[in-house]
């Protein structure tokens, strides 16, 4: 089966190399000297890195690119929008919280950005991690609350592109919802629906086409793909967000971390409620202060989050083993990656030059 290879568009900003940390390109950070984006009244803009992003990543190879939302971006909507004239096939994997949108004005974005696209819109469904960033929304509503919304959202988004549609439920009411004729027929927007709690993981039994996880322990993921196949009546397929950091040697890559790991910071948890950061925090608990006794299994490195926010786990090595570790995944039953490195725009150069050539599990 063809594996899907996406990568991620820093659209919150990057910085000149994962060792570094400091943001000088892209997103809305202050403008610094050597700053690519903001700049100094050069007119080029948060935008214009993330096109370049998406016009290397489609030359690379990769099938499209995920569009990250946090309160520090722009819309993934709009960027979205803005960025499809620069690519020709490249698809476009737009994260939302469904709890800000009302699921009829989602259908009818969704199939208005289909039709002007030739179908290149893909959902990331996130349900929110809570804590503090969720207040910044305006969201007050319980964790396993936000996943009943989101299964909800869902059911009327599907009705509604196949409408007419009536729902009176516990957070929508539609009579009669549907399209207008000129927008139906488009394809549905494939889902990718991230979550690690049982409340995700049922949710994502009913309406996951992939789901997604940040990486683990490859026997830890596993069994969370075991849970989540035991709860649909048809199992979705797996797609797993991976940071990369490969060199032509392994010590080369390691060093890479060794220099960042001299401004490392424990980050705290800022009040999340997200399971998926606790889950993936306690497979180091009780690791040594090295940056190597991170590394949980060959090349699996949980330290990540030390260097810059996002997830904590991803691969270290040389482009041979990067590439190992990816085939393992894939036999494991990956179907998709969402691979990430930084800088996004020399990082997914290299990885597109380097390491996906050298995989043995069949791309699209």
């Amino acid at each position: 089966m063809p594996v899907d290879i996406y990568w991620r568009i820093a659209m919150e900003g990057d910085a000149p190399a994962l060792r570094l940390g400091d943001i000088t390109r892209g997103g809305f950070g202050p403008y610094r000297p050597g700053a690519l984006a903001p700049g100094a009244n050069d007119g080029y803009g948060p935008l214009d890195y993330m096109a370049e992003v998406a016009r290397a990543t489609e030359r690379a190879g990769f099938v499209g690119g995920l569009m990250p939302s946090f309160p520090e971006t722009d819309d993934p909507w709009a960027a979205a929008a803005s960025l499809t004239g620069e690519t020709s096939a490249y698809r476009f994997m737009i994260a939302f919280q469904p709890g800000f949108l009302h699921p009829v004005q989602a259908a009818r974005m969704s199939a208005s950005l289909q039709a002007a696209t030739g179908g290149r819109v893909v959902y990331n469904i996130i349900s929110g991690g809570g804590g503090p960033q969720q207040l910044w929304w305006g969201d007050r509503v319980d964790h396993d609350d936000r996943y009943a919304r989101t299964s909800e959202f869902l059911d009327v988004l599907k009705g509604v592109w196949n409408g007419p549609y009536d729902h009176d439920g516990r957070f929508y009411t539609v009579a009669g919802g549907a399209l207008p004729p000129d927008l139906r027929g488009q394809p549905f927007p494939e889902i990718y629906f991230s979550g690690s709690s049982p409340a995700a993981i049922a949710a994502a039994g009913r309406h996951a086409d992939y789901y997604l996880s940040w990486l683990e322990p490859f026997d830890a993921l596993a069994e969370k793909f075991a849970q989540v196949r035991a709860h649909s009546d048809t199992p979705p397929k797996f797609a797993v967000r991976v940071d990369v950091l490969a060199r032509e040697t392994e010590d080369e890559a390691w060093e890479e971390i060794r220099r960042g790991w001299a401004r490392a910071s424990d980050r705290a948890s800022g009040g999340t409620e997200s399971v998926g950061w606790k889950r993936g925090r306690s497979f180091t608990e009780g690791a040594g202060s090295s940056y190597r006794d991170l590394e949980v299994q060959p090349n699996v490195w949980g330290g990540f989050d030390r260097l810059r926010p996002g997830p904590l786990f991803g691969l270290v090595g040389d482009y041979h083993q990067v590439a190992e570790r990816l085939d393992e995944l894939i036999r494991l039953g990956v179907d998709a990656f969402i691979l990430a490195g930084v800088p996004h725009l020399e990082e997914a150069r290299r990885v597109g030059r380097h390491v996906l050539p050298l995989l043995k599990g069949k791309l699209s």
